[in-house]
């Protein structure tokens, strides 16, 4: 029987293994997809995607709280149980489907004028929009059964045969539109790899859970008996569209009140930002699902425990994050792309805020998943308006500084403050004050760890004027940067020192089974 450790160890190996193969695929796929297709085409199946993605908003959260419900059967392995939640989430995403199929339909009547000068043939649309949307929808109507292995802390079962199965489908449409040039044949490997990769997955989760013999016509009668479900659903909905409303108008806001360089300059910084954000995201959001299940356990230290070791490693990280993209950022846009597209570094400052708050908020996020917090309906929308009203206000006074600013405003009342004393106060139901006192801690050890660094980077280096040298820098002050702070969170907070623990006894057991 595997252990909620190792479940999430496996998961962070294979996401992070994938991460990188489908990093380094995406960078020369897309230069061949442009240099074949034509920016025009790539340009419209990414808008496609887009569109897609808007009429998705329909799932209304329903998985994120199917999981939730999941944890504590799995816990008790309770399959009667499982079976009846499985089957009314086949009947809900079924329902979901139909709705996000007629929209689709709708939809469609209006290409020729979504669309109306891409130099690509209406039928092309139509066939990418149709073959985009099947794909969609299998999930709704085939792929239902994976969210068991996510909440059973499996989803590396997932990840291993969709990415798996993209890396294929990336490696086959290279060689076709080097080859062809040909739109149609393009979106037809697409298609044909959707529908594979599903029938691989399904053949899969019957192997891995044979008992599991769902009836989703049941699920209109089963639903009556989860009433919980439909409540989770309406209020992780209301999380879901805040969230989708404040950060997809963002990059509008920053257009309207800054120049298309500006933009340009913005989405250099922000490539870098996101990659470090997913990167991380694959390496400790393999964790969600072993804190429900530990949730279910009820074994209050234990719990505490792990939130003191998730909490260090996250501020740990964020700290080299910080650190890195504060002192290293701007020359290496100034490498990659040239001095012009360097912002200045009272923005720099805010960006390195936002990545360090979109960062270090993930482990409250998380439990209070777990404790299926959701009825805080309030701060969602409080969220959004007080991001996007700083932004326009600021931004409108101070430009990009202004605008970011808005978020950073937005995501410190509500996620910094407000989160923890939720979570504190509904979940562990124990004093805020334990909370402020080792995140106070943890960010004074981060800053001593910064000035400690920087002070030693500058007394080494120089200002690197080619690549090699500007790794090499950035290799070494990563080093001593980590050093540093390791030495002094070890030392000062527990959740290091838990974290080591845990580290060490697996290493252990797993060289004793050797």
């Amino acid at each position: 029987m595997e252990s909620r450790v190792q479940k999430s160890v496996l998961n962070a190996k294979v996401n992070l293994t994938f991460y990188f193969v489908i990093l380094v695929l995406s960078f020369f796929s897309r230069k061949i997809f442009l240099d074949t297709l034509g920016a025009d085409f790539i340009g419209f199946t990414g808008t496609l995607s887009n569109l897609l993605g808007f009429l998705n908003l329909a799932e209304l959260g329903i998985a994120g709280a199917i999981g939730y419900v999941l944890y504590k059967p799995l816990y008790d392995g309770d399959k009667d149980q499982i079976i009846k939640i499985i089957s009314v989430f086949g009947y809900l995403y079924k329902i979901i489907g139909i709705i996000i199929l007629s929209a689709g339909i709708i939809l469609s009547l209006f290409l020729p004028l979504i669309f109306p000068d891409t130099g690509i043939s209406l039928g092309i649309i139509y066939f990418a929009f149709f073959s985009f949307l099947t794909s969609s929808l299998i999930g709704y109507f085939a792929n239902y059964k994976q969210t068991l292995l996510a909440a059973d802390q499996r989803n590396y079962i997932v990840t291993a045969y969709f990415q798996t199965a993209s890396i294929c489908r990336i490696c086959i449409q290279m060689y076709v539109a080097y080859n062809t040039k040909s739109y149609f044949w393009w979106i037809f490997i697409d298609l044909c790899f959707g529908i594979i990769h599903s029938i691989i997955l399904n053949w899969k989760i019957n192997k891995v859970y044979p008992w599991l013999k769902t009836n989703s016509k049941n699920g209109r009668i089963l639903v009556k008996e989860f009433p919980q479900i439909l409540k989770y659903t309406k209020q992780l909905f209301i999380h879901k569209i805040a969230g989708f409303i404040q950060f997809q108008t963002n990059p509008f806001i920053i257009y309207a009140f800054t120049s298309l360089s500006t933009v340009a300059s913005y989405g250099n910084y922000m490539m870098i930002i996101n990659n470090l954000l997913n990167f991380v995201n694959k390496f400790l959001g393999s964790t969600e699902a072993a804190i429900g299940n530990l949730i279910a356990s009820k074994d209050t230290v234990k719990i505490l425990n792990v939130y003191r070791e998730l909490t260090s490693i996250r501020y740990f990280i964020a700290g080299i994050e910080v650190f890195g993209l504060y002192t290293f950022s701007s020359s290496f846009i100034s490498l990659w792309v040239g001095k012009e597209f360097i912002l200045s570094n009272l923005t720099v400052g805010i960006l390195v805020c936002y990545i360090f708050l979109m960062q270090t908020r993930g482990t409250n996020d998380q439990f209070i998943y777990g404790y299926g917090l959701f009825s805080d309906i309030w701060a969602a929308f409080a969220e959004m308006i007080i991001s996007l009203g700083c932004s326009i206000a600021l931004g409108f006074f101070f430009g990009l500084p202004g605008v970011i600013s808005g978020g950073v405003i937005g995501m410190t009342l509500i996620v910094y403050i407000w989160k923890p004393y939720y979570l504190f106060s509904r979940g562990f139901k124990m004093s805020l004050w334990l909370y402020w006192r080792a995140i106070l801690k943890l960010l004074a050890i981060i800053i001593g760890s910064s000035y400690i660094s920087f002070v030693v980077k500058n007394l080494i280096f120089k200002n690197s004027e080619n690549l090699i040298n500007f790794f090499i820098e950035v290799i070494i002050s990563a080093l001593i940067y980590c050093l540093i702070s390791f030495c002094l969170f070890y030392s000062f907070d527990k959740g290091m020192r838990l974290f080591v623990k845990r580290l060490f006894s697996q290493i252990l057991r797993k060289y004793n089974k050797v």
